[in-house]
């Protein structure tokens, strides 16, 4: 049965979000758990605003659509009010150190959202404030997505162990998110990436160690179709992710191998979904009939945002 709200891991107070990594897979599961709860009794959840009184910073230096709106409506519903920074007009734009930042806000807020270029920048954030921060989204890891990700599979595929996910593209954030979460709930998890753009070697070590323990698997290819045989699960991200550098041209060129289409979906098992974090370039990473297809989860995948940070806002704030 799914936990409900007031069902907690005492743990989980005062936490940061600031990678997958750092949290257990009883904790892990604790939130989505919540977050299933949650989505299943919205009007209930409204009703008890359990974070009433409390306020919430949204510090974004890079563009956002679904992470800043779902925070925003994920503070709401459970009875808080959120600040929104914008990085260039506000005082860190003219030299303000991160380090004055975190402890200001800390006297302000309860908690701080950051959506940042570099994993440091919310590492930094993170020593300084006395308050919960919460990655949304790095160089290095998106943990809420991931969250989601690991929510839409469990609702349309059953559950987590055993399953085969199969991620095509760049070996960037959600490539490291996705060992991050399948190390941690013993799927197996299938990494094909030009040897250019392979994922970093620091986490796929650790994700390989982590994996021995959940019965999971990491595997690590630079060819697509071998990638793709029996996944449960087909899911890429953009080729050019914000704030890439370099010969944009020669990546796409190499990554032009890696489009998820009708083909290439016919090599994973017949009931395999099809995720993608957005936002999507159709006809770059996945063709528009896979996409808009009949398999694609991209919509349930996107709402689900919404859960799982109400989930982890009450666990942390509440």
């Amino acid at each position: 049965m799914v936990e409900q709200l007031t069902v907690s891991l005492p743990a989980l107070k005062g936490r940061s979000v600031v990678s997958m990594m750092e949290w257990t897979p009883e904790e892990i599961k604790q939130i989505l758990n919540t977050a299933q709860w949650m989505k299943g009794n919205r009007e209930t959840v409204q009703s008890r605003r359990v974070l009433a009184g409390k306020h919430v910073a949204l510090l974004f230096e890079l563009p956002s659509t679904r992470t800043r709106v779902s925070f925003q409506v994920a503070i709401s519903m459970l009875g808080a009010e959120s600040v929104s920074l914008d990085w260039g007009s506000s005082q860190l734009g003219r030299g303000e150190s991160l380090e004055d930042t975190a402890r200001v806000l800390s006297r302000y807020v309860d908690g701080i959202v950051v959506r940042a270029h570099r994993h440091e920048t919310v590492q930094a954030l993170r020593r300084h404030a006395t308050v919960p921060v919460f990655n949304a989204l790095t160089d290095r890891a998106h943990p809420f997505q991931i969250l989601a990700d690991a929510m839409t599979i469990r609702e349309e595929l059953g559950g987590w162990s055993g399953i085969k996910v199969s991620y095509l593209g760049d070996g960037n954030n959600m490539a490291h998110s996705y060992m991050v979460i399948g190390a941690k709930l013993g799927m197996d998890i299938t990494i094909a990436t030009p040897i250019e753009y392979q994922p970093l070697p620091q986490i796929v070590e650790w994700a390989r160690g982590e994996a021995s323990l959940t019965g999971g698997s990491i595997t690590i290819t630079d060819n697509p179709e071998r990638a793709l045989f029996g996944a449960d699960v087909v899911t890429t991200d953009v080729f050019v992710s914000m704030g890439d550098e370099g010969d944009l041209d020669r990546k796409r060129h190499l990554m032009q191998g890696f489009q998820i289409n009708r083909n290439f979906m016919k090599l994973a098992k017949p009931q395999a979904i099809f995720l993608h974090c957005l936002p999507a370039h159709r006809g770059e990473e996945v063709t528009a009939e896979v996409i808009d297809g009949p398999q694609s989860k991209v919509f349930d995948q996107a709402e689900n945002r919404l859960w799982v940070q109400m989930a982890g806002l009450s666990h942390t704030l509440g």
